[in-house]
């Protein structure tokens, strides 16, 4: 097992406009599982490619324990990585799938079985090592490539979207299977997925990714409770954070023609986003004035969308809560987060930016 410490690392493709990954710094502690999350282009394959050296790095280190790994070859960083598309060998069997890497290396004949058996034990892949690929389900399939990164019994496991091609109730077993192995095995492992709900329940901690630079790094719940910037309170959670415009005056928040209960806001006046989870919002007597335009019923919870002051805005509620067309919601005071209209960051950290500017060097 290894530490893993991503410094001032960029990507540049000949030709392109801007860098797919621009100055990336980031350090992963021995035994720790990292997620990378972020849409589609954001940079976040490229950033695990260049730790597998399956990229070539622009600029900046890669260091695996305590090696620079720059200029070392994929097959000698002591990584381990895991596709979406499984990429096993069609005409071998589970078993031979399995040591097919430690062959390669020349590793002893008994030391391959055990380490085989050992981690079909822990995969419950026993009764299929004498199977094709073709003989087994996606899921099966993935843990035989979860089976082969296993065996070799690395510094650090890298996952590129494993879990992609999957069903989702396959995805939901699956979810749990490398978060038990992980910690079981204690390895260090960086991991990559688009999916939020995914990022949230596995990571130790999340490195949301946009445009190719990092917007924040923290624990899954600290991230959902304080995002940095409109960004990433869009992209964690489900349903999204609700982002409204807002105005502050005299120290108050006010909502269209509505001002809300919360605790003065001083320092800054003018137009504001406003960021309400839909848990944080609560049927009242008095309060923002709701319509309801259609409802989702998921069972155990009831999205309610509709609007107010012609904004987009979702709750969700108790199935068992009457359910009108018009009411008036109140907001969870402490739970209100404030960003700036123009930068989409929090504004306490545009605050705390602005005064590092004026400190005197």
């Amino acid at each position: 097992m290894a530490s893993i410490t991503i410094s001032n690392v960029s990507k540049t493709y000949p030709g392109a406009k801007a860098a797919s990954v621009s100055d990336i710094n980031l350090d992963i502690r021995d035994g720790e599982f990292i997620v990378l999350v972020g849409p589609s282009g954001c940079g976040k394959s490229t950033l695990l490619r260049m730790v597998a050296g399956l990229e070539e790095i622009s600029g900046g280190e890669v260091s695996i324990g305590s090696r620079v790994v720059n200029q070392i070859d994929p097959a000698d960083r002591d990584i381990a990585m895991v596709f979406q598309n499984y990429a096993l060998y069609p005409h071998m069997s589970v078993r031979e799938n399995m040591a097919y890497g430690l062959k390669n290396r020349r590793t002893p004949k008994p030391e391959i079985e055990a380490r085989v058996a050992e981690a079909a034990r822990m995969l419950e892949l026993g009764p299929y090592l004498d199977r094709k690929p073709r003989a087994l389900s996606g899921g099966q399939r993935q843990r035989v490539a979860m089976g082969r990164a296993v065996v070799r019994q690395p510094a650090a496991f890298l996952f590129d979207e494993p879990l992609s091609n999957l069903d989702a109730k396959l995805r939901v077993t699956m979810r749990g299977e490398i978060r038990r192995l992980q910690k079981r095995l204690g390895t260090t492992s960086l991991y990559v997925t688009h999916d939020q709900l995914e990022a949230m329940t596995l990571a130790d901690r999340l490195v949301v990714l946009n445009g190719g630079r990092i917007e924040q790094v923290g624990a899954p719940l600290e991230i959902y409770h304080n995002p940095a910037s409109t960004f990433v309170a869009s992209f964690i959670g489900s349903p999204a954070m609700n982002l409204l415009d807002a105005r502050i005056e005299g120290g108050r928040i006010s909502l269209g023609s509505t001002q809300l209960d919360t605790s003065p806001v001083y320092g800054h006046s003018g137009p504001v986003t406003l960021g309400i989870r839909a848990e944080d919002l609560t049927p009242a007597a008095a309060g923002l004035p709701f319509r309801t335009d259609f409802v989702e019923e998921l069972g155990a919870q009831r999205l309610v969308h509709g609007h107010v002051d012609g904004q987009p805005l979702v709750l969700t509620l108790d199935p068992a809560m009457p359910l009108h067309d018009e009411m008036r919601l109140s907001v969870a005071a402490a739970r209100v987060h404030i960003f700036d209209t123009t930068s989409g960051k929090r504004l306490d950290l545009v605050r705390q930016t602005r005064q590092a500017a004026h400190q005197p060097a």
